[in-house]
């Protein structure tokens, strides 16, 4: 059956960029979707949206919606303009975890999408910034009704408000030759640890985690994560020298200079003449540059392990903030490490819960208490490794160096190190 359509020519010019634009999207909903209830919630959005458009105003408002038993994982919005838009005038929201490493099927992906046609809009956006599938409005009544459905079959929702957030991994040793660490391990553990935390808001502000499996860091956990795993090693870089001198008959030593040698941050690199590679591996400070151009001939050494960075952020109530470095290396083998792992997570939760002031980040309350605080709170010992701010400034005070250095190398033999 056709449907009265809203004009919407101030939200066409959206789509004239030379960018894919939602607006399409949200179109073929409109005018393509077999199931005229899609049809109809998409019609009266996309009158909704141009009615902002028109007014500069936005018309949605919050509220409480929730599934039985949960706090969070769900985004209400009910629209202010409902009278005039009727079929989206409750438009929620509900996040959804994704699988470790967002390892999907087809048949998966076809299963949420048929339940999502069944009790919502059609519209979906995977991951993002929060890392959760999002799918995009529904009514109050069938939020409960969905989250059934897929919980019924594996789901399960993810976390907003002040709680532990949707965990996010990379894909890890499934297509990277480069992963240090079995990421997928790391991630379910820590979400399936603190799942109450996710489900019932009551930290004082968002905790995320984030795993990735190498210095490539392509969760961005470094700046985005409270709690940040990256895959590392501590033995040499591997070279293969054979493929470095085919790497330079290739492509030539000038190229091999100009675009990996001068680009090591510590100058670790050199080419020798013979064509082979020398590496100071003291100095390497495991950038993956390097590895990133030629990986048939640079691989990450064998005695792998993880770093943990604490206190991540976006902009908040003070500016961004790269994760400090409060684990500087840290085997991951045996079920003792693993449990050991989660055990840090728990402490610093702990800790941030009785410490840390409302709306506030677990690294805005490391700047506010300091780092020693912190450390002497979560019972870290002070490690020199440690590094917030590698190399910023050269002014540095070395009062007390010489004790502290006495008093840190006394620690290691009594730990056998």
């Amino acid at each position: 059956m056709a449907i009265d359509k809203y004009p919407t020519p101030m939200i066409d010019q959206l789509e004239e960029g030379p960018w894919p634009s939602f607006i399409s999207g949200i179109k073929r909903l409109r005018d393509e979707h077999p199931e005229q209830r899609i049809n109809d919630i998409t019609n009266s959005l996309l009158g909704q949206l141009e009615h902002s458009y028109e007014t500069r105003k936005g018309y949605w408002k919050g509220g409480t919606v929730s599934v039985y038993g949960y706090g969070g994982g769900i985004i209400p919005r009910f629209s202010e303009v409902g009278q005039a838009f009727p079929e989206s005038k409750e438009f929620h929201t509900l996040r959804v975890q994704p699988p470790a490493g967002n390892h999907y099927s087809t048949g998966m992906l076809r299963q949420l999408a048929d339940s999502w046609e069944k009790y919502g809009s059609g519209l979906v956006t995977f991951h993002g910034q929060t890392g959760n599938i999002m799918f995009i409005g529904t009514d109050t009544e069938n939020t409960q009704h969905f989250f059934d459905e897929i919980n019924d079959y594996g789901w399960d929702l993810g976390g907003a408000g002040p709680c532990v957030r949707t965990a996010m991994s990379c894909v890890g040793a499934a297509r990277c030759e480069m992963s240090c660490v079995n990421e997928l391990k790391a991630h379910r553990l820590l979400v399936n640890n603190f799942t109450d935390d996710v489900h019932r808001p009551a930290l004082p502000y968002k905790f995320k985690f984030k795993v990735s499996g190498c210095g490539n860091d392509c969760q961005n956990a470094i700046e985005r994560a409270d709690f940040a795993v990256l895959g590392t090693w501590r033995d040499d870089m591997k070279v293969d020298q054979d493929e470095v001198k085919n790497y330079v008959q290739t492509k030539g030593r000038q190229y091999l200079v100009d675009n990996v040698i001068t680009r090591c941050p510590t100058q670790a690199l050199s080419l020798n003449d013979d064509d082979t590679l020398a590496v100071n591996n003291r100095d390497c400070v495991r950038c993956m540059h390097c590895l990133n151009v030629m990986p048939k001939a640079l691989h990450p050494g064998d005695d792998k392990g993880v770093t943990i960075c604490i206190g991540g952020k976006r902009t908040l109530k003070i500016g961004d903030l790269m994760g400090t470095v409060v684990v500087p290396f840290k085997k991951l083998e045996t079920e003792e490490d693993w449990e050991s792992m989660v055990e840090l997570a728990e402490e610093i939760i702990d800790f941030w819960a009785e410490n840390g002031l409302e709306h506030e980040r677990c690294g805005e309350m490391i700047e506010r208490i300091g780092l020693a605080n912190f450390l002497d709170g979560i019972g870290v010992d002070v490690d020199p490794n440690m590094l917030s701010h590698p190399r910023q400034s050269s002014y540095v005070r070395m009062d007390g160096w010489d004790e502290a250095a006495e008093e840190w190398f006394e620690k290691q033999a009594e730990a056998g190190n």
